[in-house]
């Protein structure tokens, strides 16, 4: 199958409008994961018949201004026997790799900046940073790289429940990330390309178009391990604090403590932005109306996460290797299996 990109079809995207996509990424998706926190806080507050914060600002708004003052300002501590260069470096790695990964997918609709602006004027910006035809498959491994943050961090600090969130880190990779690639290949077998742009051409005809309708067993698959990818309840292992404190994060204060947390929440971004792109229509060749109904799919999935967090308790690590590879994975095998029936057929 012929795969056509953005930036092949669009020859006057400059390096300059990718640079400034890069920007807008960084930028507002920083901004929004601060933001989620303060949605998170709130939504959670109401759903056990709370206020949440309410003190800095109308209504809490505030509050993530407040937050940020503090962790910039905070000590920032490295414990005396811990390895200091793999400490600093974690939080880093977390935080990167969650951005590195959002250069390959869909973030805001492609524009023109007016000609009348000095020096950037007249330069095309894309909806993708850097559109490849192997766009999925970077995607999740870029995320996959970004459990080395919490993994490292773990082992370096010289603590028990850094210890043990460091081996749970591990026991959850290999566990969901298996059902992640085979779950999210028998959608690929449908379209045939890895491209982002071609899963929302392949969608294109409207909502019947969707390939949820034809693949709702690898969409459930999907979402149950975006939420071991993104650390969420209820696979929020690495750091249960009622077990082991706050595990791979015990010894971290300031802004090394945000970086986690930063990155956690990009990718919560990013894996609802996959899932819309993948299952959920795309973004309708890039018209207004078609990234206003992305951005309320994607703020559906975002919502379903805090939701379950909400509702659902904490499972062990011997059940979560149990789900994924018991249950999860014989599903995604069989489901792979008949998809490549049906194509055939």
């Amino acid at each position: 199958m012929e795969t056509t990109t953005l930036v092949e079809n669009l020859p006057h995207v400059t390096s300059l409008g990718v640079i400034i996509k890069a920007i807008i990424i960084l930028a507002i998706i920083s901004a929004l994961a601060g933001f989620g926190t303060y949605i998170e806080r709130k939504v959670l507050a109401f759903m056990q018949r709370r206020l949440g914060p309410m003190h800095v600002g109308p209504y809490g708004l505030l509050q993530i201004a407040a937050d940020g003052i503090k962790l910039f300002t905070k000590e920032d501590i490295i414990p005396q026997n811990a390895n200091k260069l793999i400490f600093m470096v974690a939080p880093i790695i977390t935080a990167a790799t969650a951005f590195i990964a959002l250069s390959s997918v869909p973030v805001f609709p492609d524009f023109t900046i007016p000609s009348w602006m000095p020096i950037i004027g007249d330069t095309f910006v894309p909806a993708i940073a850097s559109d490849l035809n192997v766009g999925i498959l970077f995607v999740l491994g870029m995320m996959a790289a970004g459990l080395y943050g919490p993994l490292l961090a773990g082992m370096s600090q010289a603590n028990k429940w850094g210890i043990i969130g460091a081996a749970r880190t591990a026991v959850q990779f290999l566990s969901y990330e298996v059902v992640t690639g085979l779950s999210i290949l028998a959608p690929i077998m449908l379209v045939g390309s890895l491209s982002f742009v071609d899963f929302n051409q392949y969608q294109s005809g409207g909502i019947g178009d969707w390939i949820v309708w034809k693949q709702p067993v690898a969409f459930i698959l999907f979402l149950i391990a975006g939420f071991a990818e993104t650390n969420r309840t209820p696979f929020d292992l690495l750091e249960h604090e009622a077990e082991i404190v706050s595990g791979y994060a015990t010894e971290y204060s300031g802004m090394r403590w945000g970086m986690f947390f930063i990155g956690e929440y990009a990718n919560m971004i990013t894996i609802s932005i996959i899932a819309a792109v993948v299952f959920l229509g795309g973004y309708n060749e890039a018209s207004a109306i078609g990234w206003l109904t992305i951005m309320l799919k994607v703020a559906f999935f975002f919502f379903l996460m805090l939701w379950v967090r909400a509702s659902w308790p904490h499972i062990r690590p011997d059940q979560l290797m149990w789900l994924c590879w018991k249950v999860l994975m014989p599903i995604a095998v069989v489901n792979i299996l008949i998809t490549a029936i049906a194509i055939m057929v």
